[in-house]
């Protein structure tokens, strides 16, 4: 796999051509609601990162048949003079769940072997259709969490030595979505309102009155929205309810694991302060009658005490319940005024 060139300043904007947004749209809709993957291509110029083509990755479980496909994909773009350096790749998500181990190693494993400003966008196909915005993310791994995710070390003491919060696994950058200027000009040309000629006036008798009241014909006002006055509940709030309380189940059997661990080792902390009373007695009886004191240290060899189990799946969890959370608070005020201004107009 090429890779992109080395650049010593840090990225701060993720710049996607609208080729590719319509690429990744087509291709994680078209998916939905399976998960999908695909290759970034471009380059990272001062600090921005370029993107301008990509390509979907098969839907296959065979590693070996996926490598060989990004293998020949990327010799037939570059035999065609086509941007061909790996800047990262994109993944389809749903409802804002996407926070999971297997983006976390994806991740690591670009930014570690391909690239240090490898970044991963993330799609949300369900956010954008209940929202009527298009939902576009793009992330990277911290330095802080890359180091300590090469140790595989993620016990509350590294964590707390290392500063490792939910709020600094990812460095979120903006992404700026770029167009030529013939796509430009285009844009611009679509959006201007056109006047069907055969329902215009005669050019001598055509006035500007009658030329704004045919253009406010073409354009009418919008139909009321009854919607708005709709007092169920939005199905997105409920599906965010749901994986919420799914990542709080989680989360609390992470807390019951650790809790088990931490009666595990008070239990073996106290066999081995009652080994060590034993020997010290042995030791002071042994130094009345003039024998050599038996070694202390052999309680390492004795007692093992339980290893701590990996703090990241919970980290994770803490940083979905916290996805949940925002995007519950960005939906439940309009859901929740018009429930208030019903009770009121009640009274």
């Amino acid at each position: 796999m090429a890779t992109s060139l080395p650049t010593s300043e840090p990225l701060h904007t993720v710049q996607l051509d609208g080729l590719v947004v319509l690429k990744i749209i087509k291709h994680c809709r078209e998916s939905y609601p399976v998960d999908v993957t695909g290759q970034l291509l471009g380059l990272d110029v001062d600090g921005v990162l370029e993107v301008t083509n990509c390509f979907p990755f098969p839907s296959s479980d065979d590693d070996e048949a996926s490598a060989q496909y990004q293998l020949d994909m990327m010799r037939c773009l570059r035999e065609v003079n086509v941007d061909n350096n790996t800047v990262g790749w994109y993944r389809s998500a749903h409802l804002g769940n996407f926070m999971d181990l297997n983006l976390i190693d994806t991740q690591y494993n670009y930014q570690n072997s391909l690239s240090a400003q490898s970044v991963v966008i993330i799609h949300d196909v369900s956010k954008s259709a209940a929202q009527g915005n298009l939902s576009l993310r793009a992330f990277r791994l911290t330095d802080a969490f890359m180091k300590a995710y090469e140790k595989k070390s993620f016990t509350t003491e590294s964590m707390a030595k290392n500063k490792l919060t939910l709020s600094n696994i990812f460095d979120e950058l903006p992404i700026q979505v770029h167009n030529s200027h013939f796509v430009t000009a285009l844009l611009h040309e679509l959006d201007t309102p056109t006047v069907d000629a055969d329902r215009l006036p005669s050019l001598t008798t055509f006035t500007s009155t009658q030329k704004t009241a045919t253009l406010a014909e073409d354009n009418a006002p919008l139909a009321p929205n009854f919607e708005v006055l709709d007092l169920e509940l939005d199905p997105f709030m409920q599906k965010n309810l749901e994986n919420l309380i799914d990542c709080a189940d989680a989360q609390q059997q992470e807390h019951n694991n650790h809790q088990y661990w931490q009666r595990s080792v008070a239990r073996e902390q106290t066999k081995i302060q009652a080994w060590l009373t034993k020997r010290k007695q042995e030791n002071a009886q042994r130094a009345q009658v003039g024998q050599p004191p038996l070694p202390e240290d052999e309680v390492h060899s004795i007692f093992k005490l339980p290893t701590e189990p990996s703090r990241l799946e919970s980290m994770l969890l803490n940083a979905q319940i916290h996805n949940f959370t925002k995007q519950l608070n960005q939906f439940a005020g309009p859901s929740l005024g018009r429930l208030y201004s019903v009770q009121e107009l009640q009274k």
